[in-house]
């Protein structure tokens, strides 16, 4: 137990969130504490060190949870950690980088939440701000965490004018005061059942976003989400909808068809061109630019910098990002799709002639939700991970399995079996953590063994 005699904030965690987050509080001034599990993590705690922030390293101290003031868990620990639990119990106080950030915030937020997309919709809107001639902070769960806007900027830095930011579930889910100007929720689909004990618990989740809205603030919502008369009711703010269901289309301020969105909202009556967009595959996509917009709209910018965006707009790494062709064999990363509806996405940008290789570690996936599109669309599948053997058996009557243990294995035998014109698809449908660090580390594991692939075969 860390000696000290006035209240202190327990930073739990030291990943990005926690290390911004420790930063951040100790130059308000705040006594501040910080643990991580990982003995990994002593080097950054040297750092913290100097700066007056004390450290735990390489184990957790339940005296130390018990005496905090306030409790600050990064977007990565579970609130049933059984010492946050026990804390929590005796009474002690818990928060978020949302609240603390909204605490201190003065500028208007755009925020982005749902199960897919919120990256490529957060980066977008950043993008079409620019063209607006605005200085947006793009930031939260894309990388950059929200109290990194609340530091001083340099001297050569123009100040930022408005707050673009990618919110995930888990940190909504101890955020009391968070009031985004104008809320996105893009889709909701199966995803983290291992930190939520149902579906329906996940869903309320997402739609907290809106809790804090006033009738001044806007919420952008995807009209076909399951469930959206019922929850839409009861929100203050004003309703801006899109939607790509036809049976939407009487209500919806953005109609997504073929080859464009039609948006009519009350300053905007235009169509905006999709079907020329490489940079935004399959249909999801366009759904992806038509909350972008409306959410740029909502915030002020005019429709030039929104067709500029959109135009400009280069697809970010590891989502559904073209490699190459060897021997007439396309290679797609597709690492960031770690659920199925993602997964269901990539595979309706082709017809029938993809090798998917799918799996990763456990969070509760119902991997049935795949059945139908990999029987329209998928000729075999590559499992590999943790879920192999539940992927094998998910699939084995609906489609050739075949399991592997490597990356390096996985692409080898996709690219054997593969036919000019297939496609052989990175889609996990899983997290990535039981290989990887990171989706990221996983997609970049996937581009080097298709490079080594290319070099075998010149």
């Amino acid at each position: 137990m860390i000696e000290t005699h006035s209240p202190y904030f327990l930073i739990i965690g030291l990943g990005t969130s926690g290390i911004s987050m420790a930063r951040f509080l100790r130059s308000r001034g705040k006594n501040v504490i910080a643990t991580d599990i990982e003995e990994s993590k002593a080097d950054i705690a040297k750092e913290l060190n100097e700066l007056g922030i004390k450290t735990q390293i390489g184990f957790h101290d339940q005296k130390t949870f018990n005496q905090a003031g306030i409790m600050v868990p990064s977007p990565g620990v579970p609130l049933t950690n059984k010492f946050i639990k026990t804390a929590l119990n005796k009474g002690v106080d818990i928060t978020g980088e949302l609240d603390i950030f909204t605490k201190y915030n003065d500028l208007p937020i755009i925020a982005i939440t749902g199960t897919n997309g919120k990256t490529s919709v957060t980066t977008l809107i950043g993008d079409i701000l620019k063209h607006s001639r605005m200085n947006p902070f793009v930031g939260g769960n894309i990388g950059t965490p929200l109290v990194e806007s609340l530091m001083s900027e340099k001297k050569d830095e123009k100040k930022a004018e408005v707050i673009v930011a990618e919110i995930s579930s888990f940190q909504l889910d101890i955020s009391k005061k968070f009031k985004p100007d104008v809320g996105v929720l893009l889709n909701i689909s199966q995803d983290h059942l291992d930190r939520y004990e149902n579906y329906a618990e996940y869903t309320d989740s997402k739609w907290s976003v809106f809790k804090n809205q006033s009738f001044a603030d806007k919420a952008v919502i995807n009209q076909s989400i399951h469930g959206f008369d019922k929850k839409s009711q009861k929100l203050k703010s004003e309703l801006i909808t899109f939607s790509s269901n036809r049976s939407d289309f009487e209500k919806c301020n953005a109609k997504i068809g073929l080859k464009n969105i039609e948006i009519k909202t009350k300053n905007y009556n235009q169509k905006v061109p999709t079907d020329n967009l490489q940079e935004f595959p399959g249909f999801h996509n366009k759904e992806n630019i038509a909350a972008a917009a409306l959410a740029s709209f909502a915030i002020g910018a005019d429709i030039n910098a929104v067709l500029k965006g959109i135009k400009n707009f280069k697809n970010l790494p590891h989502r559904m990002q073209f490699l190459k062709t060897i021997k007439g064999i396309s290679f797609y990363n597709d690492s960031k799709a770690t659920n199925t509806d993602a997964v269901i996405r990539a595979v309706q940008c082709f017809k029938n002639n993809i090798i998917l290789i799918l799996g990763g570690s456990e969070k509760g996936a119902d991997f049935s939700d795949l059945i139908n599109h990999i029987k329209q669309r998928v000729k075999t599948i590559i499992a590999m991970g943790e879920t192999s053997r539940k992927i094998h058996d998910a699939f084995k009557k609906t489609c050739p399995v075949k399991m592997v243990q490597t990356m390096k294995d996985g692409v080898q035998t996709a690219f054997a079996m593969a036919l000019k014109n297939d496609i052989v698809l990175l889609s996990p449908a899983c997290a990535s953590f039981d290989m990887y660090e990171s989706y990221v580390h996983r997609g970049d594991d996937f581009i080097n063994c298709v490079k080594h692939l290319e070099t075998n075969n010149e």
